[in-house]
């Protein structure tokens, strides 16, 4: 299969492809999973910590792509592995319906691939989940607060506030109406002074 793409399997630089390609299929199926609502902070942080770790993904002869020994060989041959077996898990659990599982089977997905690309392009900078977590986290907050201003809200309240809306949007709308015919108007007097 991948021959008939033509990858060569044989590459030593191969494991880079194969790392960047399942995640990337693993966080789209995340992602899909859970935009049919509000996302939480620990979703959003999980889908950033994926996009970080794929962003500018390197093509596997890449001047800053560097050979590996036999130790890095190892090594990521044991982060693949690990991989694989967080992205089966994934599979069970979306099979479940596990949406709090697949989040924390994609971070550990993602932790697997972005040692791989340290290995491979060790000056690329990417961020922890932790670092990443806490930055959405901050921004999550901040966007739940514009969401619900007021925690004891009634469907009364929220009835009277949109009512004062419209008014004002209807208000608004007369007041720009009366403008453009004023402002027309005094064109026109202008014009018939000259």
């Amino acid at each position: 299969m991948a021959v008939d793409r033509g990858i060569d399997i044989n590459n030593p630089r191969i494991a880079l492809k194969i790392a960047s390609e399942r995640l990337a299929i693993v966080r789209y199926v995340f992602l899909v999973q859970v935009e049919d609502g509000i996302a939480t902070a620990d979703q959003r942080a999980s889908l950033e910590y994926a996009d970080a770790a794929l962003v500018g993904w390197p093509e596997m002869d890449a001047d800053d792509v560097v050979d590996l020994d036999e130790d890095g060989k190892k090594t990521v041959a044991e982060r693949l592995a690990a991989m694989e077996r967080y992205i089966a898990e994934f599979s069970k659990q979306e099979a479940e319906g596990g949406i709090d599982a697949m989040n924390d089977l994609l971070v550990r997905a993602t932790e697997c691939v972005a040692s791989v690309r340290r290995l491979y392009q060790p000056d690329f900078p990417i961020p922890t989940f932790a670092e990443i977590r806490r930055v959405v986290q901050d921004e999550y907050d901040e966007d739940m607060g514009k969401i619900d201003p007021s925690e004891h809200a009634t469907v009364e309240d929220i009835e009277e506030q949109t009512e004062q809306a419209d008014e004002k949007r209807e208000e608004s709308e007369t007041d720009k109406s009366n403008n453009d015919k004023n402002g027309k108007n005094g064109k026109n007097k202008g014009d018939s002074k000259a």
